[in-house]
């Protein structure tokens, strides 16, 4: 494993707005893509990590919004199949670090993905979990949080800011 180089904002904006091809093979290359993503998402803290942001533009993603980081979800050729309900909270991003903002997203979700492995899974997602998720597929899409959300401030400006996805 190894550490990826997140891309920022600033330097890469041009590169998070592109939409990312399906994964075809799931091979070593893209298990080890995975692994170290896993690594990168860990070392920077946050919960949720999607390979635009480390210069691939493949529609994979991670979530891990456990408090102990034992529950990491690969998620690879996800799709959403189903949106509920609306919550509206704090939203931060390993791509911008000096920027959060309030941002909409389903209550729940159901998304069909491949595993490490190429099998189909469901996910079922609500909460803040939903949330991380519709983060990073959005980020497959080139659509980044600072679109979506109804205001942006700078995480010194707020005391309730939640962890970066």
């Amino acid at each position: 494993m190894a550490l990826r180089r997140i891309l920022n904002e600033r330097t890469d904006a041009a590169a998070l707005r592109r939409k990312s091809r399906p994964v075809d093979i799931i091979n070593n290359h893209i298990r080890t893509l995975l692994d170290d993503m896993a690594e990168t998402l860990y070392d920077a803290d946050g919960v949720g990590l999607a390979a635009p942001q480390v210069g691939v533009l493949r529609r994979v993603a991670l979530v891990d919004v456990s408090e102990d980081r034992t529950g990491l979800i690969e998620l690879i050729n996800p799709e959403i199949l189903e949106r509920e309900g609306e919550q509206s909270d704090l939203e931060g991003c390993l791509s911008f670090t000096d920027l959060n903002g309030t941002v909409v997203r389903p209550q729940r979700v159901r998304v069909r993905h491949q595993d490490r492995d190429g099998a189909w899974q469901e996910l079922s997602a609500e909460g803040y979990l939903a949330r991380a998720v519709c983060h990073e597929l959005d980020h497959l899409d080139g659509v980044l949080f600072v679109d979506l959300a109804t205001d942006l401030f700078h995480p010194s400006e707020r005391a309730d800011l939640k962890k970066e996805a």
